[in-house]
């Protein structure tokens, strides 16, 4: 995104009372917003515009969030934007499957739009802030796993990894501090920065996720019980 350019989120939410007072509320920060009542309209909307961050409604009809997050971590123009879930306070197995599925966070209905908005302001922040620490042409090479950092990409061997924006900033955190062992606190400070409301638990999904999408590779995120985890070392 160009110097002074507004972020452009997509909303994909079907109860036209919470689209609106999302729209409304991130309009008034100053964001270019994107609007769908529809699963299928809103994949279209994301592969079109590429917007920088999408809130997405887990039931919708039609094409549900499950979908929708599926076929956008399939893109791999769209691959990477970060995803925020909205789900109902009694879905936490919902919560879990769109964690699994390469959503990088979630916020309960009821919400507050002054909550949502700086869970927003925070993911794009941390975005931001990534981009500008990653030194032109820097590669990690984590054992046989490549890690991009300019291109956002991971591979083994010749093959490319599809990784969520949190997937990838974890893997990134592990690989780059590998043999040390990190809470999953420490792991949240780090990658989403201090304060940010996101729970032990979704860090624990995360890493399940993360394992699946490495396949053989997986175990190289180890687990400490008791403690947290760790990228292992050479």
């Amino acid at each position: 995104m160009d110097s002074g350019e507004r972020e452009t989120l997509l909303i994909i939410e079907d109860e036209a009372d919470i689209r609106e007072l999302i729209a409304f509320n991130l309009d008034l920060c100053g964001y270019e917003v994107l609007k769908s009542a529809d699963g299928q309209e809103g994949l279209d909307l994301a592969l079109g515009h590429k917007p920088d961050l999408i809130l997405l409604d887990l039931m919708l009809p039609g094409m549900d969030g499950f979908e929708v997050c599926r076929q956008i971590r399939k893109h791999p123009e769209i691959a990477q934007c970060p995803i925020i879930m909205l789900t109902a306070r009694s879905e936490d197995e919902n919560m879990i499957k769109g964690l699994e599925l390469g959503a990088d966070d979630y916020i309960t209905k009821p919400f507050s739009p002054q909550v949502l908005v700086a869970r927003v302001k925070a993911i794009l922040r941390r975005r931001g802030d990534l981009k500008k620490k990653s030194p032109t042409g820097k590669i990690i090479q984590a054992r046989d796993i490549t890690i991009d950092i300019p291109r956002h990409e991971v591979r083994i061997g010749n093959k490319r990894i599809e990784l969520s924006a949190t997937e990838f900033t974890i893997l990134q955190f592990l690989a780059e501090n590998r043999g040390w062992v990190f809470s999953r606190n420490q792991i949240i400070d780090a990658i989403k920065g201090e304060d940010y409301p996101v729970t032990a638990r979704s860090i624990d999904v995360q890493i399940v996720g993360l394992r699946k999408k490495l396949g053989d590779h997986g175990p190289y995120i180890e687990t400490v019980r008791g403690v947290g985890y760790r990228f292992s070392g050479e």
